[in-house]
Order: C-alpha cells, then sequence, then structure tokens
C-alpha cells in the first residue's frame, strides 16, 4: 500500500458519503461543484446527510477534498463495519460481516479493479486475504481481516 501513503488523508464517514454521491454517476467536477454549493439530495433515500460534507470537509478543507475526488484518497482508521459499508457504497455489493472474536472478517466478492481501489484506501491495520483470485472481468473472492501485529 505504499501508493496510498500519498493520497490524502479522510475520514471513513466523509469516504462513505463521497461513495455514496458517486453512485448517482457525477462526473468529479460536477460532484464537487455540487458539494461546495451544498446542490446535494435531501429525499430521504439515503442514510446520508450530505450537508455534514459540504459544511464539513468540503469547506474546512477544499483542496483536501477535490484531491480526494480526483485523486483519490485514504481512510484514516477503519472500523470492520465500515469497511463492510465502504464496500456496499463503492461497489453495490453487499459482503459479509463475521464478528466472531478472534476471526473478525468483512468477505466480498472484487474484480481485480476493485480489490486495487479497496487496497488504496484501506487505513492501515488491516489485510486483504485472497480466497479465489479474480480473473480477468471474473470476480475473485477475498476476506478484509485485521492486519497480524508482530512485536
Amino acid at each position: 500500500m505504499t501508493e496510498s501513503t500519498n493520497r490524502v488523508r479522510i475520514s471513513q464517514w466523509d469516504a462513505l458519503m463521497l461513495e455514496s454521491l458517486r453512485r448517482l454517476g457525477w462526473s468529479d467536477e460536477e460532484l464537487i461543484r455540487r458539494v461546495q454549493h451544498n446542490e446535494l439530495p435531501s429525499d430521504g433515500q439515503s442514510d446520508f446527510d450530505y450537508a455534514e460534507l459540504a459544511t464539513g470537509l468540503a469547506s474546512r478543507e477544499p483542496e483536501v477534498f477535490a484531491s480526494a475526488v480526483t485523486d483519490g484518497y485514504q481512510i484514516k482508521y477503519n472500523t470492520i463495519r465500515g469497511i463492510r459499508s465502504w464496500i456496499s457504497a463503492a461497489f453495490g455489493r453487499e459482503p459479509e460481516l463475521s464478528l466472531v472474536e478472534g476471526s473478525e472478517a468483512v468477505t466480498s466478492e472484487l474484480t481485480k479493479v476493485e480489490y486495487d481501489r479497496l487496497e488504496q484506501v484501506l487505513s492501515f491495520g488491516w489485510s486483504i486475504q485472497e480466497d479465489r483470485p479474480a480473473t480477468g472481468d471474473v470476480a475473485g473472492l477475498y476476506r478484509i481481516v485485521p492486519a497480524v501485529q508482530t512485536v
């Protein structure tokens, strides 16, 4: 994940809102403009109050926000439930969540492109294990688990 260390870092919540907005099909430029002008959906079809993004990250750190949209980002701190939610928001997949103590994991099918993107945004402290590799356009099966820490 060395490439991701050069990316801006944003909160998991901001990342979830950003990915939810991306699913609307807006270009990067339109997404940035709509957030900066608070021209965002408020029809209740989403669990997000997008005004938080407009009045938060986009107004406090507009350069960071624009870079996150156009160049990508790394999440500052992921939770296991947040990873599941991010995959759902970004890729429209419903991953399996295992909360069994000692073997917590998020399991999801991912294409190679999705795998690469997830690898770039994950915060430090997480690793992706391959159960079945992606080939061509066929999704593989991956488990996202807490990284093993050595002392």
